[in-house]
């Protein structure tokens, strides 16, 4: 008998119990089985999860303005009245692209956070060359003779740069925590 304290039952009563203590060991063996098995999926899920980071968050962001939000919002009005976009500008339209895919490289060497980092300060120059030239474009000649309204698609790299600087505030946090765990050991 298992119990010491199921004297005085029937045999079916003690089948009973011995019955769930059975179960209870299956369940627990059972569990001990989906726990090892959770684990090593979850072993896989981490090297998955480097990915997704609120760094990469930042980055995902960049790209999708540095790709999409220039082609649908306007850059500015000319003095003819054409809204001018990002497709319109072969140099701007290069410039944007080639700024969503440095965020896009960025985001796939999640492995090696220094080149994510140096990649994001190449970008984040690319966007001020890219606001340089939104900003002579737009004080070109005085009188607003070359361009009469700026759009919002102007502030797209501004946007980028300040999304880069947390991306990059996010990697330097990153780094300096494994750089603390080395230190313990």
């Amino acid at each position: 008998m298992l119990f010491g304290y199921y004297v005085g039952m029937s045999s079916h009563m003690v089948s009973a119990v011995t019955n769930n203590v059975t179960i209870l060991q299956i369940i627990f063996i059972n569990s001990s089985i989906i726990f090892k098995k959770t684990c090593i999926f979850a072993a896989r899920i981490v090297k998955i999860a480097m990915i997704f980071r609120i760094q990469t968050l930042y980055m995902i962001l960049v790209a999708a303005f540095g790709a999409l939000l220039p082609f649908w919002l306007m850059l500015w009005v000319d003095t003819m009245g054409n809204s001018i976009f990002a497709q319109q500008e072969t140099a701007v339209s290069i410039a944007f692209y080639g700024s969503a895919a440095l965020a896009v490289i960025a985001i796939t060497r999640h492995k090696n956070r220094k080149s994510q980092f140096v990649m994001n300060r190449f970008n984040m120059i690319l966007n001020l060359f890219l606001l340089g030239f939104f900003v002579y474009r737009s004080l070109n000649l005085s009188g607003e003779a070359l361009v009469s309204e700026k759009g919002i698609g102007m502030l797209i790299p501004v946007f980028s740069i300040v999304f880069l600087v947390l991306a990059n505030r996010a990697i330097k946090k990153d780094e300096d925590l494994v750089k603390s765990v080395d230190r313990l050991r």
